[in-house]
This record gives C-alpha cells, sequence and structure tokens, in this order.
C-alpha cells in the first residue's frame, strides 16, 4: 500500500498527520488504490537518491519509496513517480464565462475535463467531491478514456477551448498535457483553471501548450494560505510567472465573508495585480456555504460591489463581480477603459450583447481591448437568462 509521504520539502500544515510527524494513509484506501491502476511515469520531477522531487505543485514533495506526496495521486513506486492518467472523473461543456474567463473567445464554449485529487485542502471547496474524494469517505466515479477521445469529443461539441479543471490540474499535469497535445492537433485553444500553487518546472513545462490560465487568488494573508494547505509566495509568483510568459491571465477571488474580505487586504491583493499588470482581469465572487465551512453567511451584493471598487481604485482596468447573476449591475459586463462604453453585457455566463471588433478593438474609440477575440466566436450565447 502506498503511503503519504512525510517530508520536509511539503507544507508542513498540510495535513494534521504529516505535521506531527506521521506517515498517513489515503483516507479513501479504496479508491486510492482503484486509481493507482490509471497511472503513466511522471516527468514533472526528478531524482533524488532513493527519493523523488515531485515539481509539480509549490509543496516540492520528496517522496520516498512506496509513499505518496500531500496530493495522494502522486507516488513513488519503486524508484519512479507514478502520476494520474487515463481517466476522467469530470467531463462537461461549459461556456467559457463560467470558467471563469471574460477575456478569452466571449460566447464559446469550453469543454472541461477533470481528475481526482488536490494540494489544497480548503475547508470551503465547492469542488469538493472531486478535490478532495481522497481525503473522504465518499463516492468519486470516474471513467477511463484517452487524450484523442476528450479532444474528439470537444470538436464534435463546437466547443473553442479544451480547459483542465475540476480538481487542482497542476497535480494532474502530464495528462493535461497529452490532453493538450490532442486538442492543439484539432486547432483548439487550452486552458488552466488552477489555485496557482505552481512551480517555474510546472509552467515551464505546460507553456508550449497553453494559452490562459485562471488563477484563484484566495487571499493575501500568509496565515489563511497555510490555513488552506499552502503558501501566498508560491501562487503570487505563479501570477507573475504566468504574465511574464505571455498567457492570457485572468484572477478569481471568491470573497468569503469574515476569512478573506477586509478591505484593507483587498487593497493589497489589488494593488499586487496592478503591479503586475493593470490589465489582469479580476473577478471577485460570491461565497455560499459548503463543505466543511458552513457558519459564515453567503456573499452579497454589496460585499461583491464594495471588493470591486476597491479594484478600480487600485488600478485594475477589468473588474468583475460573479456568481450573482443579474443583480450586480454592469460588474458583469466588459467595458471599455478609455471611454467606458459597454463592449459585452452579460447575465451571468450568458453574452447578451457584443461590440468587440474581430481584431480586439472598441468601436467607439478603437482603444485595444486586452484578451483574446475572434470574429467566429463573438457571438451571443443562446441560452436562457437564468
Amino acid at each position: 500500500m502506498i503511503r503519504t509521504s512525510n517530508n520536509s520539502g511539503a507544507e508542513k500544515d498540510a495535513s494534521a498527520a504529516a505535521a506531527a510527524g506521521e506517515k498517513p494513509r489515503a483516507a479513501n484506501e479504496e479508491l486510492a488504490g482503484q486509481l493507482d491502476r490509471y497511472t503513466t511515469a511522471g516527468v514533472v520531477c526528478r531524482a533524488e537518491g532513493e527519493r523523488i522531487r515531485c515539481l509539480a505543485c509549490g509543496h516540492r514533495c520528496l517522496i520516498g519509496p512506496g509513499h505518496r506526496g500531500v496530493c495522494q495521486v502522486r507516488f513513488n513506486q519503486n524508484g519512479q513517480l507514478r502520476v494520474p492518467f487515463g481517466y476522467v472523473a469530470g467531463l462537461a461543456c461549459d461556456p467559457v464565462e463560467k470558467k471563469p474567463f471574460f477575456h478569452v473567445y466571449p460566447g464559446s464554449d469550453a469543454f472541461t475535463f477533470g481528475m481526482l485529487g488536490c494540494d489544497f485542502h480548503c475547508s470551503y471547496c465547492q469542488n469538493w467531491v472531486t478535490s478532495q474524494a481522497l481525503h473522504e469517505s465518499v463516492q468519486a466515479p470516474f471513467k477511463t478514456i484517452s487524450p484523442a477521445q476528450i479532444a474528439t469529443a470537444a470538436r464534435r461539441s463546437g466547443a473553442r477551448l479544451v480547459v483542465s479543471s475540476y480538481n487542482e490540474p497542476l497535480i494532474t499535469a502530464e495528462w493535461a498535457m497529452a490532453v493538450f497535445q490532442q486538442a492543439r492537433a484539432q486547432d483548439l485553444a487550452c486552458a488552466f483553471v488552477s489555485n496557482g500553487h505552481a512551480t517555474l518546472e510546472v509552467l515551464d513545462y505546460l507553456r508550449p501548450w497553453l494559452t490562459a490560465y485562471k488563477v484563484d487568488l484566495k487571499s493575501f494573508n500568509e496565515h489563511c494560505y497555510r490555513s488552506l494547505g499552502g503558501q501566498l509566495k508560491h501562487v503570487t509568483q505563479t501570477i507573475q510567472r504566468v504574465h511574464d510568459l505571455g498567457l492570457w491571465l485572468e484572477v478569481v477571488t471568491l470573497l468569503v465573508p469574515g476569512f478573506n474580505d477586509d478591505p484593507a487586504e483587498l487593497r493589497d491583493l489589488a494593488q499586487f495585480l496592478a503591479a503586475v499588470s493593470r490589465d489582469i482581469p479580476w473577478h471577485v465572487t460570491a461565497f455560499h456555504p459548503d463543505y466543511h465551512l458552513t457558519e459564515p453567511r453567503p456573499t452579497v451584493v454589496s460585499d461583491l460591489i464594495g471588493a470591486a471598487e476597491i479594484g478600480v481604485a487600485a488600478g485594475l482596468r477589468f473588474v468583475y463581480a460573479g456568481n450573482l447573476p443579474g443583480r450586480v449591475g454592469e460588474w458583469e459586463n466588459t467595458r471599455c477603459p478609455r471611454c467606458r462604453a459597454t463592449l459585452i453585457k452579460r447575465v451571468g455566463f450568458f453574452v447578451r450583447d457584443y461590440r468587440v471588433s474581430a481584431e480586439g478593438n472598441c468601436p467607439e474609440c478603437q482603444t485595444a481591448i486586452p484578451g483574446i477575440w475572434s470574429a467566429e466566436n463573438a457571438l451571443i450565447n443562446p441560452g436562457d437568462s437564468p
């Protein structure tokens, strides 16, 4: 049986057992045993004696033989790092705005796939069945599939984008790259929806295949990040590196009352983003009680608008309020940063009006609007309003 590694390279507070110096097994041993059959040799790693340094996420786990990393899905088997491959636990075609990407082929669809596992343990996780399945005694169905089958299904669905999401895609980077290779061969763009707790090595590994990257910047407080199982510095470094690599970047902060909604913290967060680039779209989205965090109240409209106004005051040109469709006014829409004309009107995930030119310009003042635009995808989403 593969055991979870106790290694000083991982976050000490990533699991209570590791912090106590123990070598805990996966909580869901039955599921772990099933998933271990669907693996391949890892690439984002290096050998260090008998142990293997995993480089897929900021924990940089040093994994001994017979042990697992913090994520519990990457493990050392006889001196070889085994990593997830050949299955999905989630597969769906959604509006690209649901990811959320607001400046990537608006009005198009994103064919999204995901596996199981995460390197964080957020108490409020809203995808916890897939991300925390190995830590919980839950049924997490999955099915075998090939990268080519995913790419073909995406093309048949009419999607413009293939996205790795639902769980943390960094810990399944090798699988994502195999899918992206097939998707790019069919002229599909590729994107990550991630907690951003990355390494420079994994970002360089993925860069040739990615078009866009969404980062969850969950807080701007180190103590809060450690409570989730990570470090703030790894996420801020990811944001800077993704921008430097030339990938399209959007950032999301789920606003949790009492956890990360202090105005001073939000101001620091927004100023950091603006220092990287004022053109990074920042999405502040509404929390609802879920998983192990059921005591805080849900986020309300005034919370979102207050946070959005902080973002604008910090100099960000594109700030959005999400998860409360039709209730936040202009904060769902894309506006020209120069003349303030409304360029894309949305209700939730649905585009209701689209005025950005195929070249990505405002039709009123010809200002270039940062993003990834295409005339063929500049279509109003045919779905009904929420």
